[in-house]
């Protein structure tokens, strides 16, 4: 699947080890995991590869606190006991949005996605 980043600094947090644990605080093992994430959404097909795959635990987002974010969807760093979210868009081959996002009806025609960034979305 391609990749493409809402900005440069979520690419480099997603493929640099060095800005990665930057972000986790030093911690190696969410690094690991993020760049094992990375490489399996690289990896992928489409995003059906991922959606299928319980140890990911892709689940669509809502609205939070006044920010819409419909039409994007989150899968875990690490686990579910982990604060850290890899907040993923569905782009067509036009690199723009699905509106509207049926994710079940169009899963298996997903070969883009867009990071728009890597947080501890629950907090």
């Amino acid at each position: 699947m391609e990749l493409e980043y809402a900005s440069d600094k979520v690419r480099e947090q997603c493929i640099s080890v060095k800005a990665a644990k930057k972000l986790f605080a030093g911690d190696t093992v969410l690094t690991r995991n993020l760049l094992a994430r990375i490489n399996a959404l690289e990896n992928a097909e489409t995003i059906k590869d991922i959606i299928v795959q319980p140890s990911f635990r892709f689940h669509k987002l809502g609205n939070k606190k006044g920010k819409n974010l419909e039409g994007y969807f989150a899968i875990d760093v690490k686990s579910v006991r982990e604060p850290w979210r890899i907040i993923i868009q569905p782009l067509n081959e036009h690199k723009e949005p699905y509106e509207p996002c049926n994710i079940d009806e169009i899963a298996g025609m997903i070969r883009i996605v867009e990071i728009a960034e890597v947080s501890r979305h629950y907090e």
